[in-house]
């Protein structure tokens, strides 16, 4: 599976320090943290992200079934935070896919667009530690929770017949996540940030079922200028099989790519690149792990 990752994404906060740092990374691994950056996930305030992003997927062998998905997709995330240890997101997707299939030599293209699953979670921070002096968090843990709803376009048609599953929009499930997030302060221009997270997915109206899935992530961040960081990040998903409707053959779920790449382009002041290098994959054809390396430019914050 290779894949194509484009993003750009503008913060605004109310509540910000002027030392608040941005989004580093965007939509390769924590999507909160992604969104918007180690003091915007812990700083109360209300703050909203938009994320692009288009990847490209494929599956299969060329010389038998081979599939290949293009995904472009915008999100809205708002997030507010009633003190430092509540904090409450919301994330929108609009998703546009095109599906192309090849079997026996046969080529079939399908493409759909619409609402994407929308995301409601939450966290509360469950301890944190200070640095001599009181003058800041050093380091934090939080308890994050939350729902995928199945409130997106599943039943996309064409020609009075539904599409194929994975060129849908939304999945048409409601999933279910949980897991702990944190970071480590090393010193005023490094940090640590690390989150594991299970999701436990449901079945859409259709009886098709994506398989539950365990995501690791684990970011270092170092400021290089007033305004710029670089960041590292790996990540690691594991995902069960999908389960088509009533049983049959159980197929792995669409999995993250062997390696990434991502140019983002300004917006509101945000600027980052980024390339991505395979790590070592896992021997289970559902697990897979891969490093993100990124160069970002904070916005400024209000």
């Amino acid at each position: 599976m290779n894949a194509r990752h484009v993003a750009a994404a503008a913060v605004a906060g109310l509540g910000l320090s002027s030392t608040a740092l941005a989004c580093s990374i965007c939509r390769c691994g924590d999507p909160t943290f992604n969104a918007l950056g180690k003091d915007g996930i812990a700083l109360p305030g209300f703050k909203l992200a938009l994320d692009w992003e288009e990847v490209e997927k494929s599956q299969g062998s060329l010389n038998e079934e081979f599939s290949e998905v293009l995904e472009h997709r915008t999100t809205l995330f708002a997030a507010w935070g009633p003190s430092e240890r509540v904090n409450f997101f919301v994330r929108v997707p609009y998703a546009s896919r095109d599906l192309v299939e090849t079997e026996d030599g046969e080529t079939e293209s399908s493409h759909a667009s619409g609402l994407a699953d929308p995301e409601i979670s939450g966290q509360v921070r469950l301890w944190s530690s200070q640095f001599e002096g009181d003058v800041g968090t050093r380091a934090s843990l939080f308890a994050v929770g939350g729902v995928k709803t199945g409130w997106g376009d599943n039943d996309v048609s064409r020609n009075g017949e539904r599409l194929d599953e994975h060129v849908q929009p939304g999945t048409g499930s409601t999933d279910w996540f949980a897991g702990l997030s944190g970071f480590y302060q090393v010193d005023r221009r490094s940090a640590l940030f690390a989150s594991a997270q299970y999701r436990a997915t449901g079945r859409n109206d259709f009886g098709y079922r994506y398989g539950n899935a365990t995501l690791v992530n684990v970011a270092y961040e170092h400021k290089v200028g007033a305004r710029w960081d670089a960041v590292i990040e790996a990540n690691f998903r594991d995902a069960g099989y999908d389960e088509p409707e009533g049983g049959g053959e159980k197929r792995p779920r669409g999995s993250p790519p062997h390696s990434t790449s991502a140019r983002k382009q300004p917006t509101a002041g945000a600027l980052s690149r980024g390339t991505g290098r395979p790590a070592t994959i896992a021997s289970s054809a559902s697990s897979r792990s891969w490093v993100v390396a990124s160069l970002r430019m904070r916005p400024s914050s209000t």
